[in-house]
């Protein structure tokens, strides 16, 4: 049985980095939101044994360091099943772009390889693998708007957003997010604990924004035409000081990144940020049409960027659930 299911990207609404662990990892704050963007994986199970990927991006390994095929085989483990497993990687997100590509890669070959099998883990089960294989993947088990904590696996839903017009800029930079928590490193930023502490109460201070019931707990109304609530909640984004700390250590090593953040904003962009370690770069818009103009404003610069949306919970799992 072969199954086809896209896979979704993610970007971060802030990201704090706080002291380097016990265990090698740096402490993180962040929240995560997913994208309309999206890989396409195709899992096949034949008569056989073993695990093999597929994909014509040179940049993705087929081997066993690639996450779908780690993700694979503590799930072909845990269901005690048999048969050859077949991955097929159909790659549109960037590699290394800070959009989650590869996570979202490995839990959604998770979940299309249940369905192939007619076999499903526990909810503990499937969390317990996400974590394994890697920090990002366990936010693509819940989808829409996500905290994230300790090294970012630990993820609890949040009240979702609406869904925001969003341009991805995409410079062709490939940024490596171990050298950039190393560079980090080398700032040695004063008492890292105080900014979590910061950015907890900035996060909490955003969230007292967000819609109950209808109603706006901070007290302001929301305005009732189409995106009215979208842009109210940006403003409140804004106004919350949320920032991504790795725009530290990677703008001043790619000037080029700033430049295309600084056009976002120019542009009319409510929100715009570096998405992970990078390199690309979102802008969150009050309208579809002021997003497809800033990215026809990059474009002319020579900047690939592409207009999508936000994702919420709902709308995340529909999609997901109506895949082939």
């Amino acid at each position: 049985m072969s199954v086809s299911v896209p896979s979704f990207a993610k970007i971060n609404l802030g990201l704090r980095i706080g002291a380097l662990r016990p265990d090698g990892f740096h402490g993180l704050l962040t929240v995560y939101q997913t994208i309309a963007l999206h890989d396409v994986i195709r899992v096949s199970v034949v008569r056989g044994s073993g695990i093999e990927i597929r994909c014509d991006d040179p940049r993705v390994p087929c081997d066993s360091t690639n996450t779908c095929y780690k993700s694979a085989e503590r799930v072909v483990d845990a269901l005690k099943t048999r048969g050859r497993v077949l991955i097929e990687i159909e790659k549109r997100l960037p590699v290394q772009g800070g959009l989650g590509g590869a996570s979202g890669n490995a839990v959604v070959t998770l979940l299309a390889l249940e369905c192939a099998l007619k076999k499903q883990l526990a909810g503990p089960e499937r969390s317990r693998i996400a974590a394994e294989v890697g920090s990002d993947l366990p936010l693509f088990l819940i989808g829409g708007t996500v905290l994230g904590v300790g090294r970012g696996e630990e993820v609890n839903p949040l009240p979702d957003l609406p869904a925001i017009p969003c341009v991805i800029a995409l410079p062709e930079i490939a940024v490596s997010t171990p050298k950039a928590f190393r560079d980090w490193d080398r700032l040695t930023p004063p008492a890292p604990s105080d900014r979590m502490l910061k950015f907890s109460r900035e996060i909490s201070a955003w969230l007292t924004a967000l819609p109950e019931g209808g109603r706006r707990r901070s007290g302001v109304s929301a305005k009732a035409k189409s995106g009215g609530r979208a842009e109210s909640l940006l403003l409140d984004l804004v106004r919350a000081g949320i920032e991504n700390d790795f725009e530290k250590v990677v703008f001043p090593q790619y000037p080029e990144l700033r430049e295309v953040k600084r056009v976002l904003q120019v542009s009319g962009a409510q929100y715009a940020s570096l998405s992970g370690s990078g390199s690309a770069v979102y802008g969150l818009f009050a309208s579809r049409e002021k997003a497809a103009a800033a990215a026809n404003k990059l474009a002319k610069r020579g900047t690939k960027a592409m207009v999508t949306t936000t994702l919420t919970r709902r709308q995340y799992w529909k999609k997901l659930q109506n895949s082939d």
